[in-house]
């Protein structure tokens, strides 16, 4: 089973990510992953794509390091898990791109349906898409040693990439779930806990 989490800056993703692995992995097989990243290869392109220093990278440019860096993602960590565990929690996929690149870059959903033509083989069963105004994520990281290129963006791309998810979960209604990010942690696994709960007993 194939999960992905979505969500802005101060979302909340990773803790959420880690509470719900943890409360799966004694009755199954749990794997944690992220994008960008997730595997060495995957990684170092991360680390090239988030630089703060690589201001001046194009739309273009990003949205082809995002895509390659999924591409090997998929090929080392997701693909051999969908044959060996029971349930995969993934930080950010494909929906990161259409959010940021094809909608708040404007570089359109075709452009990036087309260049992640191997991501869009392997969609997940579901995603959660964590909501929260970009006032209250970005309060939530204020204190954070380090910031990345995007963490770095005008407030006004922020809204837009917020925009950009809300737009998406209303193409992909059957598959993206909106969960309230203004919630506590608490209230936000619990509510994605019985949702996994739900499609583990549909399945058996």
């Amino acid at each position: 089973m194939f999960i992905t989490f979505e969500g802005g800056e101060g979302s909340g993703k990773t803790t959420i990510i880690d509470r719900v692995a943890t409360y799966f992995k004694n009755q199954y097989k749990v794997i944690i992953s992220r994008e960008p990243g997730g595997s060495f290869i995957a990684e170092s392109i991360r680390d090239l794509v988030l630089d703060p220093k690589h201001l001046g990278m194009s739309y273009q440019a990003e949205a082809l390091l995002y895509a390659a860096s999924r591409a090997q993602h998929l090929e080392d960590i997701l693909i051999p898990a969908m044959e060996t565990h029971d349930l995969i929690l993934c930080d950010r996929y494909i929906d990161s791109s259409f959010a940021y690149q094809g909608l708040a870059r404007g570089l359109g959903l075709e452009y990036v349906e087309k260049i992640n033509d191997y991501a869009m083989q392997h969609l997940p069963l579901k995603t959660f898409y964590i909501d929260v105004s970009p006032e209250v994520g970005l309060s939530r990281i204020k204190d954070r040693e380090k910031f990345d290129r995007l963490d770095q963006e005008k407030f006004s791309f922020h809204n837009l990439v917020r925009q950009a998810y809300l737009d998406i979960a209303s193409v992909y209604q059957d598959r993206i779930i909106v969960i309230d990010g203004h919630q506590s942690i608490e209230s936000i696994t619990l509510e994605i806990i019985k949702h996994i709960e739900g499609l583990f007993n549909d399945a058996n």
